[in-house]
């Protein structure tokens, strides 16, 4: 049975941070529940609902951002103590809003994720985990890469404090005390936590796991090893998963999965054949969903999902039916109910608006004033610049707290704009002088009326590196901006992988010098994006690194005063070699560079890239003959006098158009690739080829495989 469920909006708080808001233990079976939420101004705000209206219950007073909200209490007992993380510090409050705990840490750090469970507080900062027994310091941990999310396995099931962080380098690691027990890989970076079906299904072991790429898992963890249970992929490219719960909301017994997405999407999964999960039903916001949670809140009786969205509106989807069916012939009738609701939010509306005027007309007697001061609203900006394995190219995600009224980026790098489908601003490209400012890219879009999320797609060139600026400019008075920059690194088309396949003929690239191991790490940072900022614990690291668009690999093994660079790919070696040396020289550092070209890497990846230009060349021919083919159409009424191949390009025009306009100046790319390939094979020889490459234009054209690994061979 599909759901049937209405959206309702009850209030709107400050902005929001992932996992801010929680509905408080219901006094009875069916009876409402509590909801609490804490925003971005330090406020923790508690109401519950009354004949379709908030009722405050409580409402702290502004403060620092609070990052993290959770519900304790005693084990075994009702959840309804709140616990806020706000800067370093944790605050506890009863649920009628009486301050019980001010608990000040050890962290230097703000607090980014916590659990709590009975009388023991998990706290995590970017790279540091602690553990609490009564606010009494018990165990550390220091991790190897940011940590997203904390939970702890059910005390009561499992008989150990068993602790597990999400960590960004596609990695929940598994605690015991202040020791790693063991890694779980996991297809993408974790961004959230939660225990299945709540309470870690039967044995207490399992988790279920969201992450930044937009895919869901489940594992069990025992005391040894983890066992996958199983996996889905974002098959329809939505956003990343920031929020989990499980609730029975289609009344079958069996609790869903509920999940909140951060393009705005709620999804319900049902169990219903075993094991797997199977989506059962999908709703759309407009905005990232923070903090998502199964209860009544509305009326007693009907449950709802809550949802906490990033501009701070508490959105429920109910299923309470929003009409009440007349009799046959009768015309629905808004209750008496509904009709006060519209009326009193009439004279709201028009008070707002009278005090708007009247706050302009202050204002502007204010700045023509000889004492005025220009005063610079401030608003939030959630930003998201993340690399996309599917089609190598970047994703920039603006979300701004009011509604956007444009975006300009502008980059010093070579960029290629590309079609995002859910976008409905306006572009407008400006020329750009790349020679004396390297200005390579800059582009406006326009946005519509009440757009507060903007996604753009952008696709980079491997050795060209620089920085992307987005200026954001909202829709408030007086007009204002905020500018956000973003690194494109040197192998910015490369993603962090767990391992890679060493069969492969690789090249490698030796450095020794005088630099420490935090100098070459901040070098290995500059160059390739997801590697941790921290320098890393112990004497010595390696990376697995996996290009996005070819599928070449990078290993890289590096140490204080030498540092190897294995790849079955020519150029990579040769970014790396230009990159590093000139940051060697930045910092005076002599460096021996030393290097073992492996000659079978060229045909390698060669025949990596072939396929990918075929199929490309052949959709630049098809998409060049449909003007013509449609115009005989046209002229000749009937195509059937043609070859089958030249009808099957008719049928599937539209879709041959879409492809080809998602995906521009791919064909040039893949020539690019190329052809830095056959320059940089004899540039490890010393050889300057590049009069020949003409000629190897003309090679790639004709697109025979056997003819290119000859030309490479011959020249």
């Amino acid at each position: 049975m599909e759901p049937s469920l209405a959206r309702v909006d009850y209030l709107q708080v400050g902005v929001t941070a992932q996992k801010t808001m929680r509905l408080l233990p219901a006094s009875g079976k069916k009876a409402t529940q509590k909801v609490v939420v804490g925003d971005q101004d330090g406020v923790i705000t508690c109401f519950g609902i009354k004949k379709g209206e908030a009722v405050p219950v409580f409402k702290t007073l502004p403060g620092p951002k609070i990052s993290r909200l959770e519900l304790g209490g005693a084990l075994n007992t009702p959840q309804e103590k709140i616990f806020v993380a706000i800067g370093s510090d944790v605050r506890g409050f009863t649920k009628r809003g009486k301050q019980f705990l001010s608990f000040e840490t050890n962290l230097t750090e703000s607090i980014k994720a916590m659990y709590i469970s009975g009388a023991d507080l998990f706290l995590c900062a970017s790279y540091i985990y602690n553990h609490y027994c009564d606010c009494k310091d018990q165990h550390y941990f220091l991790s190897g890469d940011k940590i997203n999310d904390v939970l702890c396995l059910p005390v009561d099931k499992v008989n150990c404090i068993t602790p597990v962080l999400a960590c960004q380098d596609r990695v929940l690691r598994v605690l015991q005390g202040s020791n790693l027990l063991y890694e779980v890989e996991v297809p993408g970076p974790p961004t959230v936590l939660a225990l299945s079906n709540g309470n870690g299904g039967d044995s207490g072991e399992e988790i279920v796991y969201g992450t930044s790429d937009g895919k869901l898992g489940l594992t069990q963890i025992t005391g040894t090893k983890a066992i996958p249970r199983w996996e889905i992929g974002n098959e329809k490219k939505r956003g990343g998963i920031l929020c989990i719960d499980s609730f029975d909301i289609l009344g079958d017994g069996v609790k869903e999965l509920l999940v909140g997405r951060d393009d705005g999407m709620i999804e319900i999964y049902n169990f219903e054949s075993a094991d797997d999960p199977v989506l059962r039903h999908d709703y759309a916001l407009s905005e990232s969903i923070a903090s998502i949670q199964g209860g009544c809140v509305g009326k007693d009786g009907y449950d709802e999902i809550l949802a906490a969205t990033y501009s701070g509106w508490l959105t429920g989807l109910t299923t309470e039916p929003v009409h009440r069916e007349g009799g046959s012939g009768e015309e629905l009738k808004l209750s008496q109910e509904m009709q006060s609701k519209i009326s009193s939010l009439r004279n709201e509306l028009e008070q707002l608006q009278i005090k708007v005027l009247q706050e302009r007309e202050k204002y502007q007697q204010s700045s023509q004033s000889s004492t005025a001061v220009s005063s610079v609203p401030a608003f939030s900006v959630n930003d998201k610049f993340t690399l996309n394995k599917d089609d190598a190219s970047y994703s920039l995600i603006l979300e701004v707290q009011t509604a956007i009224d444009n975006v300009l980026v502008q980059s010093d790098a070579p960029l290629d704009l590309l079609d995002v489908d859910k976008n409905s601003a306006v572009v407008s490209f400006s020329s750009c002088d790349s020679e004396p400012n390297s200005n390579f890219l800059l582009a406006t879009y326009r946005c519509q009326a009440n757009t507060t999320r903007l996604e753009l797609k952008v696709r980079s060139i491997e050795g060209q590196y620089g920085t992307l600026q987005a200026y954001v400019t909202p829709r408030i008075q007086p007009k204002t901006c905020q500018v956000h920059q973003y690194q494109i690194k040197p192998l910015s088309l490369h993603q962090r992988t767990h391992s890679i396949d060493q069969d492969r003929p690789m090249n490698t690239l030796m450095l020794k010098g005088q630099f420490s191991f935090a100098e070459i790490h901040s070098w290995v940072v500059f160059c390739l994006p997801e590697v941790p900022e921290k320098t890393p614990a112990g004497e010595c690291i390696t990376f697995y690194f996996q290009n996005t668009f070819l599928g070449t690999q990078l290993e890289t093994t590096y140490r204080k005063g030498e540092g190897y660079f294995k790849s079955d790919n020519i150029s990579t070696i040769s970014i790396l070699k230009d990159v590093l040396s000139k940051e060697a020289t930045k910092r005076k550092i002599n460096l021996k560079i030393s290097y073992d070209v492996n000659e079978e890497s060229v045909r390698h990846t060669l025949k990596l890239i072939h396929p990918k230009l075929e199929y490309q060349q052949l959709l630049a021919k098809k998409v060049h003959l449909i003007d013509a083919l449609r115009e005989l159409q046209v002229h000749e009424g009937n195509v059937d006098f043609l070859l089958p191949k030249y009808r099957s390009i008719l049928e599937e025009a539209d879709q041959l158009l879409e492809e080809y306009k998602r995906q521009p100046a791919h064909l040039e790319r893949l020539y690019g690739m190329i052809t830095d390939l056959f320059i940089d094979k004899f540039k490890f020889k010393g050889t300057n080829v590049k009069s020949k490459v003409p000629l190897l234009l003309e090679i790639l054209d004709g697109c025979d495989q056997d003819g290119l690994i000859a030309f490479f061979d011959a020249a």
